[in-house]
């Protein structure tokens, strides 16, 4: 009697554990499902950021090519993408790290739009000065016929071509920079960290200007409105005058030139607030006003 109650226990004792093997079985392979699942679909979301960067890069590509000149900004936004491709591609997925990579797509995104308009319209203004300048050669044509005839319009070509040979900025910008100790430019925001401007600016063709050397001066107003700088002085024939940071020195060949330069920071360090600056060709004429803020 005593041997078959243990026996029956020891059956109990068996089958409990058998249901709780089983439950154990069932629990694990429920777990792998679901990482399995899991990680399909943080491969799948990591797949699809990845698309979203080369797309993005492929349009960077498309606006490079059909640009007439090349734009470092475009050049820089798709290097950039580039280095977030390789980022992606290599890293373990999980949904934090997507989530930022995400979100970063957005930001980029928004930075397309914005640099592909600025491109759509130095593109338009490009085209608007070649037609300006088209129609100034056919007047000076024009005017040229009555030149050994009539002194009035001998007069008036002198003034047309005057107009008509002035140089033109087609683009100017500024930046502040910070120079790191392997001697790369950074841009930065911060007073504190700005150890100079870049200013940069395109002069636009002109067929009909004098090739030679040229200057331009840049003044560069600091928050309280005084000029930074050495402050140089210079006047024109009619009695105006500026007073400049620096004189910037290039040789114009008729075409389209980029000119960059740079204006070093004072004893201190750049205040922070708004600042302004001009660039004024050889007769003291402003081509471009340019303003931003340093905290």
């Amino acid at each position: 009697m005593t041997e078959t109650k243990s026996n029956n226990g020891l059956k109990v004792i068996a089958g409990l554990l058998g249901v709780v093997l089983l439950g154990t079985i069932i629990y694990t392979v429920s777990l792998y499902q679901d990482k399995k699942k899991t990680t399909t679909a943080l491969t799948q979301e990591k797949e699809l950021v990845v698309e979203d960067l080369n797309s993005l890069k492929s349009e960077y590509d498309k606006a490079i090519l059909e640009s007439n000149a090349t734009n470092e900004e475009l050049v820089a936004a798709r290097d950039n993408i580039a280095k977030y491709i390789d980022s992606v591609s290599g890293m373990k997925a999980d949904i934090a790290s997507l989530s930022r990579y995400r979100r970063q797509v957005s930001v980029l995104k928004a930075e397309r739009e914005a640099l592909l308009k600025q491109v759509d319209s130095l593109t338009s203004s490009n085209t608007l000065l070649a037609m300006q300048r088209d129609s100034t050669f056919v007047e000076l044509e024009k005017q040229t016929v009555f030149n050994d005839s009539l002194v009035v319009q001998n007069t008036q070509l002198a003034d047309a071509v005057e107009r008509g040979s002035a140089l033109s900025l087609t683009t100017f910008t500024v930046d502040a920079v910070k120079e790191r100790s392997s001697g790369k430019l950074v841009s930065t925001s911060r007073a504190k960290s700005t150890d100079k401007f870049k200013v940069c600016f395109t002069i636009a063709d002109n067929v009909i200007a004098e090739a030679g050397d040229r200057e331009f001066f840049v003044e560069v107003l600091d928050p309280q409105g005084n000029v930074l700088g050495d402050s140089f002085s210079k006047s024109n024939d009619e009695g105006a005058s500026i007073t400049y940071s620096k004189g910037t020195n290039f040789y114009y060949e008729n075409s389209s030139l980029d000119v960059c330069d740079y204006i070093n920071k004072p004893a201190s360090d750049f205040q922070k607030g708004n600042y302004m600056v001009n660039v004024y060709d050889n007769g003291l004429k402003l081509l471009g006003t340019s303003k931003f803020a340093l905290k």
